[in-house]
């Protein structure tokens, strides 16, 4: 009824680990609560990208860097953390 899909399916694994850790029901619950809140941003971000109709997926991950030799894939990764943004 309340379609908790993560909770349903992590139940286990996480009642596993906080019985292993000694957690208090307030921290197995909370624990439970963000795999659950996690997963619905994860899943609510894929499907904005899926409505956008984007051609195809793309990410630094999966950039082939030989086919440009020109760009050096260490600044672009370094690029990629936007510390120069944060950092002015």
């Amino acid at each position: 009824m309340l379609r908790l899909p993560t909770i349903r399916a992590q139940f286990t694994e996480i009642a596993d680990a906080a019985a292993r850790e000694q957690m208090t029901y307030r921290g197995f619950l909370a624990e439970l609560l963000m795999a659950e809140c996690d997963d619905r941003a994860r899943r609510r971000s894929e499907r904005r990208i899926k409505a956008a109709a984007f051609p195809r997926e793309k990410s630094l991950r999966a950039f082939d860097f030989d086919a440009n030799p020109n760009l050096d894939p260490a600044v672009i990764h370094t690029l990629a953390t936007c510390e120069w943004v944060k950092k002015g």
